[in-house]
């Protein structure tokens, strides 16, 4: 029982119940503006106010493609919600912080991996590396990298 305890109380665990929940409420606030809003909206135009009436029978059989367009509606909807309320500003944010970061590598001039700021020889290539000078972006090579000595052709 301690166990089935410490498992239900895992962050991660109750994370993903508050996501399920407040996705369930997102979906029925979303289903509602559709429902109430959008497709009256577009169904004015087309001169159906409600497409959830909209039904094929063919040989007595039910095709009810105006619930299917509801929910392709809902989807899009969703989708566009999701993408421009939570993706889009989550990249922003994640771009916004790699740019304030400190840079803690650089590439090697010699064979372009990646080895710390402060190296003074490539972990990869052995070549003899100067440190950029202060305030000079960490991701560029140094001012003068082709003039850098490689351990392999010390007199270049």
């Amino acid at each position: 029982m301690g166990g089935f305890k410490k498992f239900l109380l895992r962050g991660n665990l109750v994370d993903l119940a508050v996501a399920v929940v407040v996705g369930v409420a997102f979906n029925n606030v979303v289903q509602a503006l559709i429902r109430d809003l959008i497709t009256p909206l577009i169904g004015a135009v087309g001169k159906k106010p409600d497409f959830s009436a909209l039904v094929l029978t063919i040989h007595g059989g039910h095709f009810k493609y105006g619930d299917f367009i509801n929910v392709g509606l809902s989807f899009l909807l969703i989708a566009a919600v999701v993408y421009y309320f939570v993706v889009v500003p989550a990249n922003r944010v994640t771009a916004l912080a790699e740019r304030n970061a400190e840079a803690t590598e650089r590439p090697c001039p010699e064979c372009l991996s990646d080895i710390p700021v402060k190296a003074t020889r490539c972990r990869f290539c052995t070549a003899i590396v100067e440190p950029p000078p202060n305030g000079q972006s960490a991701r560029q090579p140094a001012a003068g990298a082709h003039r850098l000595r490689s351990t392999l052709h010390p007199n270049s």
